[in-house]
């Protein structure tokens, strides 16, 4: 895999976080980038996500793209590949990619199904689903996000796995452009 910007996505409990780890550990010189580090940093004020988010609580997620967008390219910048997981779903992944325009970007999309989600969500120690159903925010998900990258279906597959997967076809199927750097 080449020095690059990868985008790790999907909806909440689809193994991101896990499955980026593991992939910056197999890569020379990387870091895993948490966007949702960024929305814990705020103390007061911080607004959540729902299926009915208010102005700010939209606001603030647009700041939370900034802000990882700029760190994933300060890092590239001085020659490390970054692997950045998040939640960009429907039209948001399309603004978190241009936000890194000029920069190697590779999209890969975790997509396992309704039921490998739920039960995920019911074994893991946090719990995102605070405001959304599973099947409101994987139907939306899988209706308004552009089918673009590399989409894993890994509701069978171990996280190893799943990044063994990501590694066999990230060059033929989740590039979105490389331009300039």
């Amino acid at each position: 895999m080449r020095k690059a910007i990868y985008i790790i996505t999907g909806v909440m409990a689809a193994g991101k976080s896990t499955v980026a780890e593991l992939l910056a550990k197999r890569l020379e010189k990387s870091v895993h980038l948490r966007g949702d580090i960024f929305r814990k940093m705020i103390v007061s004020g911080r607004e959540e996500m729902s299926d009915k988010p208010s102005i700010e609580a939209l606001n603030q997620l647009d700041l939370r793209y900034q802000i990882t967008a700029n760190v994933a390219k300060q890092y590239y910048d001085n020659g490390f590949t970054v692997v950045v997981q998040d939640n960009y779903l429907g039209e948001k992944l399309l603004y978190f990619i241009e936000l890194l325009k000029d920069y190697s970007v590779y999209v890969i999309v975790l997509n396992p199904n309704i039921r490998t989600i739920e039960q995920r969500e019911k074994n893991r120690n946090k719990k995102g689903y605070v405001g959304f159903t599973v099947e409101n925010l994987y139907r939306e998900f899988m209706s308004n996000t552009p089918k673009i990258g590399l989409w894993i279906d890994s509701s069978t597959l171990t996280p190893d796995e799943t990044v063994d997967e990501i590694i066999k076809r990230v060059d033929k199927e989740a590039k979105i452009k490389v331009v300039g750097k």
